[in-house]
Order: structure tokens, then sequence, then C-alpha cells
């Protein structure tokens, strides 16, 4: 079982304009279809699920589809909190807070603040994120802290200040909605993740579709640069050679 899942929420828009309705009622079906993933993976064991949920190119488009998503957060963190918090679910939000107003950055501090000591899974969301962002934060908070590091620093002195500083890799990565693109999320920590990419939309992504990208994952060799005879002789788990 995967300890990470990382997911590109892609395809809400398409899945609402299939069925004649407007793009924000597949916004809408995208937070049940998280519901229903979020509840899969604290069944199954995975430890950490981490989703993109806005990025900051995603400030380009249309100004009420992006206001309708601002309101669409805040009411989902008012509504959801509470229920993550009594299945032990801690709540994570990564990205560049500056833009958003300020009841939206306080509930996510509350949030934050309430799961903070929560253990069965660690659900973060990516909100105006980008990994370039998230990599030239971390440099720039280094050094802050540490000017002396201008002359040279190593990747164990950046890793501290990395969004994700404080979680595994992620192990698997999910695209939906057909795309097959990371399209700048996590670009540091998706180095060596197994990728899978699936066209059903977001909206239609539940238990069964997030059992067959593990399944897809559970299939694979991870190497790690080594060869397939130093990691178990050329045999992988079910006796068959490896490719």
């Amino acid at each position: 079982m995967p300890r990470h899942i990382a997911v590109i929420m892609d395809g809400n828009g398409r899945w609402a304009k299939q069925r004649f309705m407007p793009r924000v009622a597949g916004h809408q079906r995208g937070v049940e279809a998280l519901r229903e993933v979020v509840k899969a993976c604290r069944t199954l064991g995975v430890e950490y699920l981490t989703v993109f949920a806005f990025s900051s190119e995603n400030w380009r488009r249309p100004a009420d589809e992006v206001s309708f998503l601002m309101s669409l957060f805040l009411k989902m963190l008012e509504r959801e909190v509470a229920k993550l918090h009594q299945n032990n679910i801690r709540l994570k939000i990564i990205g560049d807070r500056s833009r958003f107003d300020d009841k939206l950055r306080q509930t996510m501090q509350d949030a934050e603040q309430l799961t903070a000591g929560n253990t069965a899974l660690t659900l973060t969301i990516a909100a105006n994120y980008g990994g370039r962002w998230d990599m030239m934060n971390a440099v720039q908070n280094m050094l802050g802290e540490h000017p002396e590091l201008a002359r040279g620093f190593s990747e164990e002195d950046l890793s501290p200040y990395l969004a994700m500083s404080d979680a595994p890799e992620p192990d698997l990565f999910i695209r939906t909605g057909g795309e097959q693109r990371i399209s700048n999320f996590m670009l540091w920590q998706l180095a060596y993740t197994e990728l899978y990419f699936t066209d059903t939309l977001w909206p239609a992504f539940g238990q069964k579709e997030l059992e067959k990208a593990i399944a897809s994952y559970q299939r694979r060799e991870r190497r790690f640069g080594r060869t397939s005879e130093q990691l178990g002789g050329g045999q992988n788990d079910k006796g068959a050679p490896h490719a």
C-alpha cells in the first residue's frame, strides 16, 4: 500500500459540460469525489493524501469561476473540518495564502489547528500552490535563516524549508481527466514517484478508480536507480521476471 498518494483532480468542468451543466456544478461534484477518496484512503491505510485544489496558474480563469472556487473552498472547510476531526484526520494546507481574503486565511488556520494532533491520515490541500514557487520560497526562507549557505548548500539543507517537509515523498501520483502532465505540482517531491494517468474525470473518480490506480502501482518495481538484481535477484513479488 502506498504511504503517500498525490492527486491532480482534473476534469470538473468537462464533466459538467458533458451533462449540459455549468462548470461550477462540476466543482461541486468534485468536492463529493474528494470526500469519497479521503474516506477510501483512510480505510485502505494510506497515511498521506495530497490533492491539487487550486494552482497559482488558476487565477487566469474567468473571474466568476475563481470567485466561486474561493467560496466553495471556504464552505468546504466550514462544513468538512469537524468531520475530518471526528475521523482522526489531520488537515494541512500548502501554498501562498497572500492572495486569499482574511476570512479564508483565518478559516484555514483554525482548521489546521483543530486537526493538528490527528494521526489516521494527513490530508494536504495545495491551494495557490506551484512547484516552482515551493522551491523558490524554500530557498528564500533557507537563506533568510542561514545566509552563509549562499556560498553553497545541499538537498538536506533545503528540504526542511519545502512545503511538504513533514511528509514522505509521494509513492503514487494520480492525474484524472486524460491529461498526462505534472503541471507544476510538487516538482521536487515527485522525482521518484510512480505516475498514473486516467481518462476518468475527477467527479466520476471514486474508491473503485482509486483501487485501480493502487493496483497499477503495486505491479511496478521501484528501483531508485538500482538494478532488479540488486533489489531481489531479478524476480518480483509474484515470482515473474522483472521488465
